[in-house]
Parts: structure tokens; sequence; C-alpha cells
């Protein structure tokens, strides 16, 4: 055999985990990887930053499934990259982030870019390690992808010092992984004897409620929570990726009633999202019910509240082994549920009616819910929605209904402002058959917005709509709401910035909104210019949504 250089190494080991795209911007630590990739057909999607970067790799991972990549350079290319590997870490999504580094050989010389790198992704990562020779970069990417899939899923980092990356060994000594030999794939539901208890449970329960997180995304396991629900005649509602696991008009599925049902219920389960602010920390479930906490991390398990039962494993197959165990019998207290069921959707209807006069109002500026109405309506089948704002993606979780499992995504626990065009990058790139509809605050845009330019450059279409009230809103109503209405515009207010003219400036599709009769016919014709394309519309900066308002830290 002959002689390979580290770069291509790492093209092979991606190759190997099934990788088919990698997410990058230049610098000359890394170009041998670029080397590598080309000559082993994985596509180089180049960036304008690399906190870009990494967004679109969690992004990718989201959406497909397998591990999202991302390629930057050494110093402010991996620092710059911090941020986008943080929300990974805290939405677990599987990437791996490649950093250059300055050549082993002038360590602690002061070489260009050298920063202590793996010190600084410690933290906010599942496994960080530097390359050590030229031999070791196949193992050690097997290594760290082995690491993403070890419980819950989150991002690992490897940096390879330039002279490891450019330096030639005999392919016969580097060890290149069989591809699918080196990481096991697991479906385990745990102890069985804690399904059967499950089971138990959820039978004898006459008002249970469960509560369905990301997890269930990351597990695939969608058709599991149907069936658990049918079979058993449970409500489910949805959070995070998990929401579109039960399709609009499901039976079974709702969205407003969570705080009713939670206040009432006699057994509550919480799948795959933790016991974290959303949560109240496990302070909003009843202290009378019985609660029970399914996770794929150990450790999440039983974190900040008190728990009935806990399982550990694939959350999906759980539910699905919970299903099955339960399949032969009848729920002791069905007739009971029944009328559980009706009156959940009896409270749904009546926050649904008290909302609609906002919904449906025709004021300018914009309600917020009247856009996100409009959205809502505007949603096919196959489109994909991604928020990425503050106040105004807040509002859109009461009212934008995904139609099917994995069309929903956004951020995640970090609350990271920025991922819109990163994750809608992404989407388009692993799926260009699916429409996208991202929904973003105006302040949230403006953070990495210039990569709307790498959409038009390669060709990605998506209907961006941009919630414009000027302002950083959720933050503007905890000032106001702490410090009075005459120190409330402190340090929030931003320009009136016409995005739909950045977007025609940058070869994509505009337009400006201030009738709300205009926000659909606006969207049609984005949907029809087949450009990616923004649109901008004014929206009132006096209205605030009930989670912004409920938040704890604004009491």
């Amino acid at each position: 055999m002959g002689k390979i250089t580290g770069g291509h190494l790492v093209a092979k080991a991606l190759k190997n985990e099934g990788v088919d795209t990698i997410f990058t911007l230049c610098g000359g630590h890394i170009i041998d990887i670029y080397n590598g990739c080309l000559d082993e057909g994985i596509r180089i999607v180049d960036v304008r930053h690399e906190q870009v970067a990494a967004h679109a790799a969690d992004g990718y991972a989201r959406v497909t499934g397998r591990p999202g990549v991302a390629v930057v350079t050494a110093g402010p290319g991996t620092t710059d990259a911090v941020t986008g590997v943080a929300n990974a870490f805290r939405a677990e999504s599987p990437m791996l982030l490649i950093g250059g580094q300055g050549a082993l050989s002038q360590h602690q010389m002061g070489a260009l870019q050298e920063l202590p790198h793996v010190d600084i992704m410690r933290p906010i990562t599942k496994f960080a390690a530097s390359v050590p020779r030229t031999e070791r970069v196949a193992d050690l990417i097997s290594m760290a992808f082995r690491q993403c899939y070890n419980g819950a899923l989150g991002p690992s980092f490897l940096e390879i010092p330039r002279d490891i990356l450019d330096a030639e060994v005999d392919e016969q000594a580097a060890r290149v992984p069989k591809p699918g030999g080196y990481r096991m794939q697991t479906r385990s539901i745990g102890d069985p004897a804690d399904i059967e208890r499950l089971a138990d449970l959820l039978l004898g329960a006459e008002r249970p409620a469960v509560l369905l997180g990301t997890q269930l995304q990351s597990c695939r396991g969608a058709p599991h929570a149907a069936r658990l629900a049918r079979t058993l005649n449970v409500p489910m509602f949805m959070n995070g990726a998990a929401r579109g696991a039960l399709p609009p008009g499901d039976p079974h599925g709702f969205m407003q009633a969570r705080r009713y049902a939670f206040d009432k219920a006699d057994a509550i389960v919480i799948v795959g999202t933790p016991f974290d602010f959303r949560m109240g920390y496990g302070g909003r479930l009843r202290r009378e019910a019985k609660i029970v906490q399914i996770d794929m991390d150990y450790g999440t398990v039983g974190k900040n509240r008190d728990i009935d039962l806990g399982l550990v494993g694939d959350v999906g197959a759980i539910l699905g082994a919970v299903a099955d165990a339960a399949s032969d019998r009848k729920a002791r207290g069905d007739d009971r549920r029944k009328a559980w069921l009706a009156e959940l959707r009896a409270e749904e209807g009546r926050l649904h009616e008290e909302s609609l006069p906002r919904r449906m109002s025709d004021a300018q500026p914009i309600h917020p819910l009247r856009l996100c109405h409009e959205i809502d309506k505007f949603l096919t089948h196959d489109s994909v929605y991604i928020g990425d704002g503050g106040d105004i993606v807040t509002f859109s979780g009461s009212v934008v209904r995904p139609r099917q499992p994995g069309h929903w995504m956004d951020p995640g626990p970090l609350g990271t402002l920025g991922v819109g065009v990163a994750f809608a990058m992404a989407s388009k790139l692993a799926q260009p058959y699916k429409e996208v509809v991202t929904l973003f605050g105006d302040g949230a845009f403006s953070l990495t917005g210039w990569d709307f330019e790498t959409m038009v450059r390669f060709k990605l279409p998506f209907i961006g709509v941009v919630g414009n009230n000027s302002a950083w809103n959720q933050i503007r109503f905890g000032q106001i709401n702490k410090y009075g209405a005459e120190r409330g515009n402190t340090a929030n207010l931003l320009g009136d910035v016409r995005f739909d003219k950045f977007a025609t400036m940058l070869g994509g599709y505009g337009e400006h909104v201030e009738d709300p009769a205009q926000i659909a016919p606006a969207l049609q014709r984005a949907r029809e210019s087949g450009l990616p394309s923004l649109i901008n519309v004014r929206i009132d900066p006096n209205a605030f949504s009930s989670g912004t308002q409920n938040q704890t830290m604004y009491k």
C-alpha cells in the first residue's frame, strides 16, 4: 500500500461514519482535510462565520440522524465555533468539530493561532482530544464519534496539529476502522421489570399525562409514542424537537392545556427532557401525582425533583415496550380516562377561543400571534419549521404545528440566537425536496444573517420571515417589569432595518409587510420565487408572549 496524508485519513474516517457533508470556513491549518474530502466525495460547504459552521453541523445531525461535522481553523476559528458546540451540548446533538492547531513541532512556542483548544472545549463536549500522531487520526475520529452516542447524544471535539495533517504515513500503518465496526448500535429498554411497572401505573391511572421531549426525535421514536397513546388512551404533549410526533388534529395530541393537565393529573410521564428551567425544575408537576422520568442519560433521571420511577435507555424503544406490555390489558379507569381526554380537549378549545382575537387581529403594527397564525396556515405536510428568536418564537410555540415528526427545529435549552440560517442550510442540503420556513426575530437574524449569502451561493431556497419590532423584546419586557417604563428601553432597542432589501441585495427575494392581510400573499410569492427569501414583517413592539411574561427571572 502507498502513502497517505493526515488530511486524507480524516476524510476516510468521516466517510466510514457515513458523513457526506462538512461545514467549514477555510484556514491554512486545515486545507489538507479539504483535499481528502474531494477525493472521498464529501461535500464541502463553506460559510462566512465559524459559528454558522458549528450550528449547521448541529442542524445536519438533527435532520439526518447521523453526526454532523464542522471543520474550522485554529485559534479564533475554533473559538468562533464555541457557541455552536455549546448549543449542541445542551441540545444533545451528535456533532463533531475538528479544529486546526499549530504544528506539534512548535508546541508552546507561540505558533500562529495557537490556543489550548482542548481545555476550552472539554466542559462543553462529551469528548475532547488532540491527535498526537498521524497514524492515530482515524482511530481518534472513531473514538470521538463513539462518545457522541454514549448515553444522551452530544458533540465531540478533535484538535489536529498542522504537521499531523500534512504528514504522510504508510497507509497500512494507519488504523482506519472498518465502516460500522467500531460503534455498537443499541435500542436498550433498561430493566424489563420497570417496563411492567410503568405499564401497570399507566393502566391504573385515571388522569395520566405524557410529555414528549427532544430525545424522542433523537431516537426516531414517534411511531412508538403514537402506539402507546392509542393502546392506553393517554394524552400527550410535545416540546422541543418532539413537536409533530402526533399530527395536528390527533385525538391524543394536545398543545395548550399542559399546565392544566399537570395541575390535575394523577400520573405524569416525562420523556426525554430534563427538569430544567422549562419545567420549573420539576416544580410545575402536581405533588400528588406519580412521576415517571424516561431518559437516555442516567444522570438526568431524578435530577432536581424526586420521582416515583425512572427508566434509562432508548426512549422510543421504552415507549414501544410499555405499549407491548399493556396491549393485552384494559385500563381500569378507561371510562374516566375518556372523560379526562374530553376535559383536556375542552380546555384546549377554551384557550384557543381566548387567543382568537389576537390571532385574527387586523391591527397595525401586526400582532405576533397573527403572524404565527398565518405561518401555521401556510405550512404544508412537508414544511420544516425553524424558530430563531426570543419572544416571537415563544409566541409561535403555542400556534405553529409541524405536520410530522422531525419538522420542528429550535435552538434548544441553551437559548442560542442565530441558529436559523444555519439550520435552514442544513435542512435544505440534507433534504432538498422539503420546504423550509424559518421565523426569525430581527435581533436573532442580525447575529449570523450574512450567511444568507451562502444560501444564495449554494442555491438553497427557503422562506424566511423576520418578525421585526426593532427590539430585543423578550429582555425589554423584563426591564420594563423590573425597573419601570422610564428605564425599560435601556440597551434593548434596535434600528429599523429593512431585511427584505438585505435579501434582494444578496440575490434573494424580499418583501416588506405592514398589513396583516398581506402576510399570506407575501409568503406565497416567496414560495414561488424559488430563492432564499426574507419577508420583513412589522410587528407590535408592545405585545409580549405569555411565556416571556411568566419567566421567573422577570418576577
